[in-house]
């Protein structure tokens, strides 16, 4: 059986809500994960809401902007072996880069009594909020790389690559789906948990 490799690639997933390491997850999915931030400043709560609008990450399709973003991509290559009325699927690796983005306070010196508390638990919410949109990219990465491997051959590497790409459709709407179910229950929990996060960090600082 002769071996064809081709490239495949899937971009554009970009997530958000109100939010260094890079590494490889297993033996063949590669994971690359980033951080950047954006500088905000500010005295008093209205103020970093202010800056939160102005300067937050911007979703480029809607244009509104988030004070925490993650962007995530899948990519990576697949081997074809093509042999007389069949081909398989040979090597799989699917990449995944994951690019967090979160906001930094700078001049919290300056600030009202009392606000750094509350920064703190609405800082550490989003970036938990965006480290587990990291999480969910991560589980599909997975599962698309194990689900590609076992794909059963067929008679020519066209039908192949068509049952690759219905694949790689599947789990990636999958994942798309996933990740804004995430973000609804989210939004619905935000005033409840943020209140809930603020009275027990108040009573550890006593």
């Amino acid at each position: 059986m002769l071996p064809m490799r081709v490239l495949f690639k899937w971009s554009g997933l970009a997530m958000a809500l109100a939010a260094l390491c890079t590494g490889q997850a297993n033996a063949e999915t590669v994971i690359r994960k980033s951080y950047s931030y954006f500088a905000i400043q500010g005295r008093t709560a209205d103020d970093l809401d202010r800056e939160l609008d102005r300067r937050g990450p911007q979703i480029s399709t809607t244009g509104s902007r988030h004070p925490g973003l993650t962007r995530i991509r899948f990519g990576g290559t697949i081997d074809y072996l093509h042999g007389s009325n069949r081909c398989a699927v040979g090597g799989v690796k699917v990449t995944l880069n994951i690019k967090v983005i979160l906001p930094r306070w700078k001049n919290r010196a300056h600030a009202e009594r009392g606000l750094g508390l509350v920064w703190d638990t609405l800082a550490a919410d989003i970036k938990r909020h965006e480290e587990r949109h990291a999480e969910i990219a991560k589980q599909y990465a997975r599962q698309l790389e194990t689900t590609l491997k076992t794909l059963r051959p067929e008679k020519t590497c066209e039908a192949l690559q068509e049952k690759v790409a219905e694949t790689t459709d599947k789990i990636t709407d999958a994942h798309t789906a996933d990740q804004i179910r995430f973000d609804r229950v989210e939004a619905l929990n935000f005033n409840n948990r943020i209140m809930r996060l603020l009275k027990y960090r108040a009573t550890q600082t006593r």
